[in-house]
C-alpha cells in the first residue's frame, strides 16, 4: 500500500506534537490533498482535532489495546484512498506501556508502519544542546528513522540560527522552526485538551491558526518529500464486516442501537460504530444534553466516554431522557457504558441526579486514575462471555461509591488485581475504555442481544 506517511513525535509530552501534527494536517487538506489522520495511543481528544483539520475520522493506533498485528491493517483502513497520512505520536518517542518495553510507543508504531519520524523539539531553553538531544534520539534505535526535526518555541532569529548551526553536523535536517505563539494555544483542563465538540467555532479558528503556523515556519515540501520516501506498507486494510464474520457472526435484524454523542460524550473510536453496523445494527446518535427521548425503536444503547462532570447540571435537568434510559435498562435491553457512560447511569454525579440505573453515586476526585489494564470478564454480559480476556485503558478523576445488587464487569489482573464495573441484567458499565477492533465479538454479541 503506497501511502506517503509521516509520524510526528517528540522527546517528551508538551513539546508541540499536536500543534505540528494538527497544523500540518489542516494545511495539507487546505491544499486539496486527502489527508488520513491518526493518533498513537488511546487519546480521543487529539483525534477530534485531527478530524476537524482533515474532514475525515481521526483514528487511533494503539498497539496495547489492539495488538501489534492490527496496527498496519487499521492504518491501511483509515488511509485508503488518501494522498498522505499524518500520525501524531504519544508522550515521548520511546515511551509506551509501563514496564513493557517499547509496547504501544510511538517508536514501535513508526516501525510497524515503516514510516519516517519528524521529531518536534521544545527548544525554548537550549541552543547547542539540541544537537546532543537529537543525536541521542536518532541513534537509540537504528530501526527508527528520524528524517527531520522541527524546532518549537524558538525565541528569536538569533536563537534559531544557533539551533540550526548546532544541528548542521547531526545529519538530521531541520524541517521547520516555530516561534512561541501562546495566543493560539488550545485550552486544557483536568483530562487534557478541551474537546472539539465543546468549542467547535473556536476550534476551527485554532486549527486554522495552527495551519498558518506550520505554513510560515516549516518546509512543507520537505515534509511531503519525506512522507513520500516511506516504502510500500504490506498490510491488508482492516474491514469491519470481515472482522465480524471471523467471529462467526454477521448482519442480524437491523435493530436500532442508540449511541450517545454531543458535547458531554465525545469519546468513541470510529471502529465501534463500524462494527455495530457490520453486525447489522442501525446506529443512531443521540445527544443526552438536548434529546428528551431515545431514537424511535431503540433496542440497545451505547454510552461512551467524555466529560459528564462538566455538564452534570444539564444532564440532570434532562429528566425525560434519564427516565427513558432507566426504563430501557429495567426492561433488560442491552446497555453498554464506558467511563462517562458509567457515571451517567449512576444515581447521581456531584449531587446532580443521573439515570439511577446503578445503585451508586459518583463524584469528582483530586486523584487521577490513569493507565493500561489487562482484564478478564467476571461473568456473562451483553458484551462478553465469562472468562473473556482483553486489554483496556482507564483515564478519569472521579470515584464511585457503589451500593449492592450488581456483579462486577471485569477482574483486572495487570498491573493491579481488583474487580471493577457493574453487570446487571442487560447493563454492562465500567470505567474501562476498550477498542472493539481487538474484540469484534463484543459488537456482534451486543447486536445479537438487541435482536433477541
Amino acid at each position: 500500500m503506497p501511502v506517503p506517511r509521516l509520524v510526528i513525535a517528540a522527546p517528551a509530552s508538551g513539546s508541540g506534537k499536536t500543534t505540528v501534527a494538527t497544523g500540518l494536517m489542516a494545511l495539507l487538506a487546505a491544499r486539496g490533498l486527502a489527508v488520513s489522520p491518526h493518533k498513537v495511543g488511546p487519546d480521543y481528544i487529539d483525534a477530534g482535532y485531527h478530524a476537524l483539520a482533515t474532514g475525515r475520522p481521526g483514528r487511533n493506533l494503539d498497539a496495547y489495546l489492539c495488538g501489534t498485528e492490527l496496527i498496519g491493517p487499521l492504518f491501511a483502513h483509515g488511509a485508503a484512498g488518501c494522498d498522505v497520512a499524518v500520525v501524531e505520536g504519544v508522550m515521548g518517542l520511546y515511551d509506551g506501556a509501563a514496564a513493557q518495553g517499547e509496547l504501544a510507543s510511538t517508536a514501535q508504531v513508526a516501525k510497524l508502519l515503516r514510516a519516517p519520524v519528524v521529531l518536534v523539539v521544545d527548544a525554548s531553553s537550549q541552543s547547542r544542546s539540541v544537537a546532543a538531544l537529537v543525536h541521542g534520539f536518532a541513534s537509540w534505535d537504528p530501526e527508527v528513522r528520524i528524517g527531520g526535526v522541527i524546532l518549537n518555541k524558538v525565541g528569536s532569529d538569533r536563537h534559531e540560527a544557533l539551533l540550526r548551526e548546532a544541528l548542521d553536523e547531526s545529519g538530521v535536517p531541520v524541517l521547520g522552526a516555530l516561534r512561541r505563539a501562546a495566543e493560539i494555544e488550545t485550552p486544557s483542563r483536568h483530562l487534557g485538551l478541551v474537546p472539539v465538540a465543546e468549542r467547535r467555532a473556536e476550534a476551527v479558528d485554532v486549527v486554522r491558526g495552527l495551519a498558518e503556523r506550520v505554513r510560515a515556519g516549516c518546509d512543507v515540501e520537505g515534509l511531503l518529500q519525506l512522507a513520500r520516501s516511506a516504502p510500500p506498507l504490506e498490510a491488508e486494510p482492516w474491514d469491519a464486516g470481515g472482522a465480524v464474520r471471523e467471529t462467526g457472526g454477521g448482519a442480524r435484524g437491523g435493530p436500532v442501537v442508540a449511541v450517545a454523542g454531543g458535547a458531554a460524550f465525545t469519546f468513541s473510536y470510529s471502529e465501534h460504530a463500524e462494527l455495530l453496523r457490520a453486525a447489522g445494527a442501525d446506529v443512531v446518535v443521540f445527544d443526552p444534553l438536548r434529546d428528551e427521548q431515545l431514537p424511535p425503536g431503540t433496542r440497545g444503547v451505547v454510552i461512551g466516554g467524555g466529560f459528564p462532570e462538566v455538564y452534570a447540571a444539564e444532564l440532570g435537568a434532562n429528566e425525560p431522557l434519564r427516565r427513558a434510559v432507566a426504563e430501557l435498562a429495567r426492561s433488560g435491553a442491552p446497555v453498554a457504558a464506558e467511563c462517562a457512560g458509567l457515571l451517567y447511569l449512576a444515581r447521581s454525579l456531584d449531587g446532580a441526579p443521573m439515570c439511577g440505573v446503578l445503585d451508586a453515586d459518583a463524584r469528582m476526585s483530586e486523584r487521577l486514575t490513569l493507565g493500561y489494564r489487562e482484564a478478564v470478564a467476571v461473568g456473562d454480559s451483553v458484551l462478553a462471555a465469562a472468562g473473556t480476556r482483553l486489554r483496556g485503558h482507564e483515564f478519569h478523576r472521579t470515584v464511585l461509591e457503589p451500593g449492592a445488587g450488581a456483579a462486577p464487569a471485569w477482574g483486572l489482573v495487570r498491573p493491579e488485581r481488583r474487580v471493577e464495573g457493574f453487570v446487571q441484567r442487560g447493563v454492562h458499565a465500567s470505567y474501562l475504555h476498550t477498542h472493539w477492533a481487538a474484540a469484534p465479538a463484543m459488537a456482534q454479541r451486543f447486536v445479537e442481544r438487541c435482536v433477541a
